[in-house]
């Protein structure tokens, strides 16, 4: 179906990011007769100056410098707009990054990207959400082949998921809002599930921390414990399908103001054991259990996490471990995307051997630069 997106004009935010550049990638090497491809960011990567210069005589591509929350940028970049495939955000695992700073990006960013493509009559906004606007809940209530009609009591405790909760939710309800031409938004919001692939920060850091373990990943999740992992590739490919959706009159009255959760076929399995299955080749090995009691690493990161606001007004101390990421990689959370594939056509563009052999090999190329610099710390 390459030429879907024939003359059409696309703004990719957080274009360097892990997922941002993989769907500039994409939609440069599938989209031969795409209008135009803008790519924005805080910051312009190395990885996305050299994907964007392999195109700069096939497609015309333009690099934006700018900051989500500044609204002049958000104005010059969508204008002349006719799609927005908003993956800017920050990520936090941890309540490293303040919650005033995880709103003002994830939210008002969003927010105000929605106001600059209303006012520049911008069709068609693909949100790029998360699986933690669901949870798990604080009580680690699981999730097995969930669904979008699926009724769960999220109780989020932890302002990531919140922050993107808020934001997806501003998305959908802009659905329909009229443009200054007259004519009306169109927006949908695909989940991903946990995503793994090469160049993902996650994956590296725990790599680093296999390394300097004695080649043997740290068990930070139970066996049973099943995650729903999917591949970067696949996820980058759900957006270029709903991108292609906004073309069909019919398709984009089927995802209008819906929301998709976006995994593939990815073996269900704990977030620990996959680090495994992804650095066994290489070697690597994997902690048998937990370090401790899972009832009592909890106990001892409410203490952790007592300590750190005890501690706020002189000096700042982000736990290790937190009772929300114990909760997030301990607790079964699995999801089906055949809403995706009955709406839009998703089906994974990788196998899962395939995910696993390329993440591999990353993985493979990366680790002489990485034992390197840890021998040097």
């Amino acid at each position: 179906m390459s030429g879907a997106l024939a003359g059409v004009s696309c703004l990719v935010t957080g274009a360097s990011g892990f997922l941002g550049h993989r769907i500039v990638q994409m939609l440069l090497e599938e989209e031969e007769d795409l209008g135009e491809l803008r790519a924005m960011d805080k910051t312009l990567s190395r990885q996305l100056l050299q994907t964007c210069d392999r195109f700069q005589d096939k497609i015309p591509v333009k690099l934006l410098e700018g900051d989500i929350r500044d609204t002049d940028v958000l104005h010059r970049s969508c204008r002349g707009v006719d799609l927005v495939i908003h993956t800017a955000a920050i990520i936090d695992t941890n309540g490293r990054i303040s919650p005033e700073t995880l709103m003002s990006i994830n939210l008002n960013g969003t927010q105000q990207l929605l106001e600059s493509c209303v006012q520049n009559n911008v069709g068609f906004f693909i949100y790029t959400s998360s699986m933690e606007v669901v949870g798990p809940n604080t009580t680690g209530d699981p999730i097995v082949d969930g669904h979008e009609d699926l009724v769960y009591d999220s109780k989020l405790g932890f302002c990531y998921g919140e922050s993107k909760r808020q934001a997806e939710g501003a998305v959908l309800r802009a659905n329909g809002r009229k443009l200054h031409n007259g004519g009306s938004l169109v927006t949908c919001s695909l989940r991903p599930t946990y995503i793994f692939g090469e160049g993902s920060q996650f994956l590296q850091l725990h790599l680093d921390q296999a390394l300097q373990n004695g080649g043997v990943f740290h068990r930070i999740s139970k066996k049973e414990a099943l995650a729903n992992p999917v591949y970067v590739g696949n996820v980058a490919w759900a957006h270029v399908l709903a991108a292609r959706a906004t073309r069909d009159p019919e398709a984009a009255t089927r995802i209008s103001g819906n929301f998709y959760y976006i995994c593939d076929d990815t073996p269900h399995m704990s977030y620990s054991d996959l680090n495994h299955v992804l650095g066994r080749e290489l070697g690597l090995g994997v902690e048998a259990r937990l370090p401790l009691p899972f009832p009592l690493l909890y106990f001892l990161a409410s203490i952790m996490e007592m300590l750190s606001l005890l501690l706020r007004p002189i000096f700042r101390f982000v736990p290790p471990m937190t009772r929300h990421l114990l909760i997030l990689l301990n607790t079964t959370f699995t999801f089906s995307y055949k809403k995706a594939q009955r709406d839009m056509g998703y089906k994974p563009r990788y196998t899962w051997e395939e995910a696993r052999r390329l993440t591999s090999t990353w993985m493979a190329a990366v680790l002489p630069q990485r034992k390197e610099e840890l021998r040097k710390k």
